[in-house]
């Protein structure tokens, strides 16, 4: 059998020696001075004189692989450039999907070394072991450390896609495994015990009636209190947050500054039961000014979501664009997705896209400028998040209202206050080797984007606001909009849950004025929409009616609090005119103080949270979108440049 293989693996190998003789100049150089990658295609006859010198010119500008040039610009296929790969390095193209790899080498060199440096331990053939590659000019820096933990080796080729499916194919158990357990133990909720949690709610229930029936007032005056703490908390810092937010520099102001190589970004986007909007998510991503060879854009889509795929395939995906299949498994959340296929990814710079987003087109070179002069320990950037569909109805406007209020007043308020931001899940942008080191996301929080930000904060890094937009489509439909509200209050607050674990260790890592905005911002928040109820009922006196209250509060005490029931109203109005105050969003200010009546549905997601955190403490319920998409018109769909045959990654590609 060995003396099989042996014989196979010289034939690949040879081959591509004895043609390449064709292609040696006149003057006799030989085998060590290869020929360039470009004359080996045109004399294949396989690539056009004009796209090549295109094709140059891009790698004179961007100092990017002639090949990845080639690829992304849709000049060459990847089987041509393998062939003539093979021709200029001497080595042979292994076909590793139909001759799998030896799991045993792959662990040997460890999963994560091989995607990152694009390489396949494939077999061991006699005295050496034979590691394929789709990045040959980089193998020779590499050979050290193959040698070290394979001992001899001998390369050979095959194309990206192939190598990461023939890993899939192989390693899938321990990738999905992986992706659920990245995160330490000691900061995720994946130990978080339900029935202990339901454990301790009856026993607070039952300590909560016998102080309503022994002690009425005691009760109300422990309930009241922890509710009128919460808002006048809550209030101090929407109030701080607005007033630092307009001392804050506008990043849009600054010079962009010069940038030598550009590096190669990935952007995430993960999908699920996307049908309606796959080929409007193409069109609108096909707009980012950013060079093609260095923009790789990763669709994340579950193995089981058939219907999904179909949509991207008939969308005519471009060859910058590929896809990601998650295996099954029985964890289905958007962060371990997101781990998965983090594997996958080529660039320096990680990016999160959701489905219906519209980014600016020039906000990728935007992350990009901003992270080569920013300090080293800036380690995410947010971009601001706007609406296309804002006059849509009321609970659009409201909605638009109240992403204002978040992405141009609070979250930039909190970083210039230097407290910790609760990320966005969308438009967010980080330093790979940060993320990888903090483990990526938490498969078991529901809020991983939020968790994420505060465990960028324990560990000494910071996140930035830039002043770049993304457009998306409202939450239009009080449902949808109390599922998607209700899943970010039980991600608050097992994010809460899991920081709190060691309070004094927290206080360590964050400092106390961090602490101290940390509960104010995740505590202060579930207060408010699970105890607005309380609140809400007080405005019964104002209309002459009977408030049990009236027995256990005096009269002065009982102004009072309506003068700070009106004061935090005020705040919560003057705030959300500043935030809508440019000339975009001036068409909302006679909305403004309906958020009072709108924020009513949170204490109906508030229930529905916490009945989840009860007992299904790790149900995503899903945000659907596309209902009150605009239509992308012709124009934008030619400005793409799409072209056909998508690049998948799928361990079974679902038939369609």
């Amino acid at each position: 059998m060995r003396g099989q293989e042996t014989g196979r693996l010289f034939k690949r190998v040879s081959a591509p020696l004895v043609a390449r003789q064709h292609l040696i100049d006149a003057d006799g150089s030989g085998p060590t001075q290869r020929l360039p990658l470009g004359e080996i295609l045109l004399a294949q006859g396989v690539l056009r004189e004009f796209d090549l010198a295109r094709a140059l010119a891009l790698q004179t500008q961007h100092q990017a692989r002639l090949g990845d040039i080639l690829l992304a610009n849709g000049m060459v296929s990847d089987d041509a450039l393998m062939a003539a790969l093979a021709l200029q390095w001497g080595a042979g193209v292994v076909d590793v999907l139909s001759d799998p790899p030896d799991p045993r080498l792959i662990d040997g060199m460890g999963i994560e070394f091989c995607l990152k440096n694009g390489l396949l331990p494939w077999r061991r053939v006699g005295g050496a072991v034979v590691v394929v590659t789709s990045r040959p000019d980089c193998f020779d820096d590499l050979r050290a450390d193959l040698v070290a933990h394979l001992g001899p080796v001998v390369m050979g080729l095959a194309s990206e896609p192939d190598l990461h499916r023939a890993v899939l194919n192989t390693r899938q158990a321990a990738l999905n495994h992986a992706a659920e357990t990245c995160v330490p133990l000691n900061v995720s909720c994946r130990g978080f015990r339900s029935d202990r949690l339901q454990e301790a709610a009856v026993v607070l229930a039952g300590v909560l009636a016998v102080l309503a029936a022994v002690a009425p007032q005691v009760f109300v005056g422990l309930l009241l209190g922890w509710a009128v703490l919460s808002l006048c908390a809550s209030m101090a810092l929407k109030l701080a947050t607005a007033i630092a937010a307009q001392s804050r520099p506008r990043l849009s102001a600054l010079t962009p500054p010069p940038i030598g190589r550009l590096p190669v970004v990935s952007v995430m986007v993960p999908l699920f039961h996307e049908t309606d909007i796959a080929a409007r998510l193409v069109a609108r991503l096909g707009q980012l000014r950013y060079p093609r060879e260095l923009l790789d854009i990763v669709l994340v889509v579950e193995q089981e979501d058939s219907a999904t795929h179909a949509a991207l395939q008939s969308a005519d995906l471009p060859r910058w664009m590929r896809i990601v299949t998650v295996p099954n498994g029985p964890l289905k959340t958007k962060p371990r997705a997101l781990n998965f296929a983090l594997n996958f990814c080529r660039g320096t710079i990680i990016g999160v896209y959701d489905a219906e987003d519209a980014p600016a087109p020039d906000q990728i070179l935007r992350v990009v400028e901003r992270f080569a002069v920013a300090p080293a320990n800036v380690a995410c950037l947010q971009g601001v998040l706007d609406f296309y569909n804002a006059r849509h109805n009321w609970l659009a406007r409201c909605f638009t209202v109240e992403y204002a209020l978040s992405f141009r007043v609070i979250l930039p308020g909190l970083q210039r206050l230097g407290l910790v931001l609760p990320l966005g899940g969308t438009t967010l942008f980080f330093r790979r080797e940060v993320l990888q080191k903090l483990g990526g996301w938490d498969a078991y929080n529901v809020t991983e984007d939020a968790d994420l930000g505060v465990r960028l904060a324990r560990c000494g890094y910071r996140t930035e606001m830039i002043d770049t937009v993304t457009e998306e489509e409202a939450n239009c439909r009080a449902w949808p909009w109390v599922r998607q509200r209700s899943r970010w209050l039980k991600g608050y607050a097992m994010t809460y849950g899991v920081h709190m674990r060691d309070p004094r260790q927290l206080l360590r890592d964050l400092g106390a004025w961090r602490f101290l905005g940390f509960q104010i911002v995740f505590l202060g928040a579930m207060s408010q929409f699970l105890l607005a109820p309380l609140l809400w009922s007080f405005w019964l006196i104002t209309f002459g009616l009977w408030h049990p209250s009236e027995d256990l509060l005096s009269y002065h005490a009982i102004f009072v609090l309506g003068g700070l029931f009106v004061f935090a109203e005020a705040v919560n109005i003057a705030v959300g005119l500043v935030a809508v105050w440019g000339a975009k969003h001036r068409h909302l200010w006679l909305w403004v103080p309906s958020l009072h009546v709108y924020f009513m549905l949170g204490a109906i997601a508030a229930a529905k949270a916490a009945w989840e955190m009860l007992h299904q403490p790790f149900f995503w319920d899903k945000t659907s979108h596309g209902h009150s998409d605009t239509h992308v018109s012709a124009s934008m769909v030619q400005n793409t440049g799409l072209v056909a045959a998508p690049l998948m990654i799928s361990p079974n590609p679902p038939r369609v």
